[in-house]
């Protein structure tokens, strides 16, 4: 069995921004040489996810509107508390409660089918990395295993 390993980076614009990033993992599988197997595709970060859906503008703003739903941005948490909170802080730290709520709803990585060197993905189906906090610099690896 070979593997192959790819991180790729990608420059997120701002809260619930997302960049669809399916070609790219075609890309990294071409470059592999792996024809038949599984690829993994993980986020490196706790408020930035991956998410198996259609690219089409009015259900990217539904799933938007859901995620502001299930975790607001303008409610307390824990989290947001600097004057309690001690774990895991940073010198650039936000409150970003929202951001890691929203992200227990979504996959932080995905496994896709391999077969005869094409990624396995439905009709309308896009691997979509939703950035969940602010902008910034992010991380994907992307990791195929197969003959």
């Amino acid at each position: 069995m070979k593997t192959s390993n790819k991180i790729l980076e990608y420059q997120m614009e701002g809260k619930l921004c997302f960049e669809d990033i399916t070609e790219e993992l075609k890309k990294v599988v071409k470059e592999s040489g792996i024809k038949n197997g599984l690829i993994n595709v993980q986020s490196f970060h706790t408020t930035a996810s991956l998410i198996l859906n259609e690219n089409e503008p009015l259900l990217i703003e539904d799933i938007k509107a859901n995620l502001e739903k299930t975790a607001p941005e303008d409610i307390e948490y824990n989290h947001d508390n600097f004057e309690v909170r001690t774990v895991n802080m940073c010198d650039d730290e936000c409150a970003n409660g929202h951001s890691h709520c929203k992200a227990i709803r979504l996959p932080s990585s995905i496994t896709l089918n391999l077969v005869g060197g094409e990624v396995q993905l439905g009709q309308w189906q896009r691997l979509l990395f939703f950035e969940l906090d602010r902008k910034r610099k992010r991380k994907v690896q992307v990791q195929v295993l197969g003959e």
